[in-house]
C-alpha cells in the first residue's frame, strides 16, 4: 500500500492540521498519510486530531526543526 506524503513545512499552525483534514476525505480505510511540518504546535495538534478523528498515529519523530508522523486511516 502506498504511503501518501504531505509536506507542510513553512506553514503556520493550524494550517498543517487543516491540510491533514483536507487529505482525510481522499484517504481510504487502512491507507497511510505521512506528514512533515515545522510549526511549534504540530505534534500536539496532530495528536488531538487523531483522537478526535478516531485515526491511528503510527509514529511521530523529530527531524531537525521539523516533526514527521504517519497517520493510518
Amino acid at each position: 500500500m502506498a504511503v501518501q506524503i504531505l509536506d507542510a513545512r513553512g506553514l503556520k499552525c493550524p494550517q498543517p492540521t487543516l491540510k491533514v483534514t483536507a487529505m482525510a476525505v481522499k484517504m481510504k480505510p487502512g491507507e497511510i498519510l505521512e506528514v512533515v511540518a515545522d510549526c511549534s504546535t504540530f505534534e500536539k495538534d496532530v495528536r488531538d486530531w487523531v483522537t478526535r478523528s478516531k485515526k491511528v498515529l503510527l509514529w511521530m519523530r523529530e527531524e531537525g526543526a521539523a516533526k514527521r508522523c504517519q497517520i493510518q486511516f
